[in-house]
């Protein structure tokens, strides 16, 4: 009974605020959409990979200092940091867009095409926002000026974080989340709350989506190294075939998944995106290599899979005479919205989209570093419609074919403000 009664309150609370936001914010919003989606088109159009987002960061702190707010910028080596005081003093708010692309060679024809290209890994490849960053920078660089010309509305600190490198540092390189906080990225003012958003080709326009709890998964990076003995090709009983037992080892972890890990709890997968062996055709090769990824949704799945994963590729390799070792990366934690502040500001992103619009789902099994924020201080994540409407197949994210409805950007612009409003007011 008291919990209803608490959230009728933090509705109505919301939904004067959201009142008084359209007196005299709204017409702030909706002016500056074209300035939004004129920011986006260049951050698409001049897109730079993890930890080299230099003119990305230069135009974002640009902006920020025109706004009159205070700025750190080479946070986290390419992050800017902007401070925005209220008229009074409270609590402290962190909003966070990441800003990198991503080496994808874009296929879209449109008149602000990514047509850059880079060396990536030793590879030519294009480079591409074919993740929606270029969406969350332009929106919150919006959300900044907005707030910035109603501070008098403001009671505390808001704290505008553009990350980096959040599709993963460089290899032998520091970044994304983890290296922004360890550089004091959630102090001096200590963070209260934090807030992300992440656009989704595949939800309508003006439609949010979120969950409580944890909405999108742990990301593992693993990379299984399998010794045999090299042979002649016509002679395998002269040798140990890696190859071979490289796939039964690929089969023996399908079945981690299908057969021991208790699905009705989270959904969990193991996916083997590479693998390398071999130099001739009629030669079995000494070694063979592969590396892929697990997602886990749930701490205590992800420790028995991992387990599990090293025993059964050690004990396949020696069943067939071979070895075999894991090498392991954690890329990201679960990405936990804390289910207190959720409930919080639902009503906040129901007043600015409507109450249809805004939607709980499934938990996701992609990956966010989001969620180093989380572990830190709470947090809360949510999913922003980018799908043109009637468009029945969109394009998955990191493809070339990707594209977001820059229409749809508009409604971050009022979530974030909405939510920054009634968190620090109320």
């Amino acid at each position: 009974m008291k919990l209803r009664i608490l959230l009728y309150i933090i509705t109505l609370t919301a939904t004067a605020s959201f009142a008084q936001m359209e007196k005299g914010m709204l017409d702030d919003i909706e002016n500056i959409e074209a300035q939004v989606i004129e920011w986006r088109r260049y951050f698409h159009q001049n897109p730079e990979l993890s930890n080299r987002e230099f003119n990305t960061a230069k135009k974002i702190a640009d902006h920020l200092k025109s706004l009159g707010l205070e700025v750190q910028e080479n946070v986290g080596k390419t992050g800017v940091v902007g401070l925005l005081k209220g008229k009074n003093p409270g609590k402290v708010i962190a909003i966070r867009a990441d800003i990198d692309a991503l080496p994808v060679t874009e296929r879209n024809d449109l008149p602000f095409k990514s047509n850059a290209t880079t060396t990536f890994l030793g590879q030519d490849t294009g480079v591409m926002h074919a993740c929606g960053h270029d969406t969350h920078i332009a929106i919150l660089m919006g959300v900044a000026e907005v707030l910035t010309n109603n501070r008098d509305k403001i009671n505390g600190t808001v704290k505008f974080i553009f990350q980096p490198a959040e599709e993963g540092p460089p290899p032998g390189e520091e970044g994304g989340a983890k290296l922004m906080i360890k550089e004091g990225v959630l102090e001096n003012p200590k963070v209260d709350a934090i807030f992300g958003l992440h656009i989704s080709s595949n939800t309508p326009v003006g439609t949010i989506t979120y969950k409580p709890g944890g909405a999108m998964a742990a990301v593992e990076r693993f990379v299984v190294k399998v010794k045999g003995k090299q042979t002649h090709g016509s002679k395998p009983w002269g040798g140990v075939d890696p190859i071979y037992i490289s796939a039964k080892i690929i089969d023996g972890f399908q079945s981690i998944i299908s057969r021991e890990s208790p699905l009705t709890t989270e959904a969990a997968v193991i996916t083997v995106g590479k693998i390398s062996s071999g130099m001739r055709f009629n030669i079995i090769p000494e070694e063979a290599e592969m590396i892929g990824t697990v997602r886990t949704l749930d701490s205590k799945m992800r420790d028995m899979i991992i387990r599990r994963m090293d025993e059964m590729a050690a004990g396949i390799a020696q069943a067939y005479g071979g070895t075999a070792t894991i090498d392991w990366q954690s890329n990201t934690v679960i990405t936990y919205n804390d289910p207190e502040l959720t409930q919080q500001m639902v009503p906040s992103l129901e007043a600015v989209a409507g109450k249809d619009k805004v939607k709980l789902v499934k938990a996701s099994t992609g990956g966010e570093d989001f969620s180093y924020f989380q572990e830190v201080v709470p947090g809360f994540y949510f999913f922003l419609g980018g799908m043109t409407p009637g468009n029945e197949e969109p394009y998955p994210h990191h493809t070339p074919d990707f594209y977001i409805d820059d229409s749809g950007m508009l409604l971050g612009v009022k979530a974030f403000c909405k939510i920054t409003l009634d968190y620090l007011n109320n």
